[in-house]
């Protein structure tokens, strides 16, 4: 398995292969743009088990970025090397993914617009803050593949408000669909009010430790995306992995020390977590830090194979 970083330690702001704040890894120039505190939303929204500061597990905060950027001649589009991601290069680097609904900010991001190519059209982008998604945090921490990509289908466990999900939308586009569960009933009215619009997700108010109660709404799943940050995660994400994960699919698992094991150091939590995945027919393939947008978390990605064993 390819780890990149600390694995656990603080990691710095370096560059290298790392891809964060240093650019790297076609990730635009990472974190500078983003500011950790009016961004990145207030204090952990009603999950229960342990979610505490951070990530797009909190409220709306104060301050958050403008909603209605305009691009023109001043921003240049490109292609991530993702696909369905995109950087956004003008006075500042960002990572944005295209609007599924132009118009409508999800939780008060900046939206981009630029010149569609015929004349009088735009396209839309939407900001995509790796101080408010761990997937964003990912990719600037250079993960090498996602297989998030378009028409994909998507298990989201962990799904909070819709922040991250909203953008797996934009990712997987009309075509691919997006299975978002998440158990906090306040967190679950903002999902299903971002639902509404975005129409490529499901969402689901059940515990993902019980995937039977779901089964009847979710078919063969591309990808298992898991934020659930609760001390039994390794088999939440295994549990469901065997209902739902087609042989050959993939999980991108984030991963944060505290709230499964705070007694010792994170980069023993995280190698024990990567061992149990191989006792799951899973095969580890890479492990990222997050740092700087999280402290102690990283991102793992892994491969599932029944024959495995």
């Amino acid at each position: 398995m390819r780890v990149k970083g600390r694995g656990g330690g603080r990691g710095g702001r370096g560059g290298g292969d790392r891809g964060g704040r240093g650019g790297g890894r076609g990730g635009g120039r990472g974190g500078g743009v983003f500011k950790r505190g009016g961004d990145r939303g207030g204090r952990g929204g009603g999950r229960g088990g342990g979610r505490g500061r951070g990530g797009d597990r909190g409220g709306r905060g104060r301050g958050g970025s403008r909603p209605g950027g305009r691009g023109g001649a001043n921003v240049v589009l490109e292609p991530h090397r993702h696909a369905g991601i995109f950087i956004a290069k003008g006075k500042e680097h960002l990572l944005v993914t295209k609007n599924l609904v132009p118009g409508e900010s999800v939780y008060g991001e900046k939206r981009i617009s630029v010149d569609g190519g015929v004349e009088g059209t735009k396209i839309e982008y939407r900001v995509w803050n790796p101080f408010r998604s761990k997937l964003a945090a990912g990719v600037l921490g250079g993960l090498d593949e996602v297989y998030i990509a378009p028409g994909m289908k998507v298990l989201y466990l962990g799904a909070a408000s819709g922040t991250s999900v909203s953008h797996v939308a934009d990712i997987v586009g009309p075509e691919g669909v997006v299975y978002a569960v998440e158990f906090s009933p306040r967190s679950g009215r903002d999902l299903i009010g971002m639902a509404k619009k975005r129409t490529n997700v499901i969402p689901i108010l059940e515990d993902a430790r019980l995937p039977n109660k779901y089964r009847m709404l979710v078919s063969t799943v591309d990808v298992i995306f898991a934020d659930v940050a609760q001390p039994d995660q390794g088999r939440i994400i295994s549990i469901n992995a065997h209902m739902f994960l087609r042989n050959g699919g993939h999980a991108v698992i984030s991963l944060k020390a505290s709230c499964i094991d705070s007694t010792v150091a994170p980069s023993v939590v995280f190698a024990k977590e990567v061992d149990g995945l191989r006792h799951e027919h899973f095969k580890p393939l890479e492990q990222v830090t997050l740092e700087p947008y999280e402290r102690d978390h990283a991102m793992v990605t892994a491969l599932y194979d029944r024959r495995q064993f």
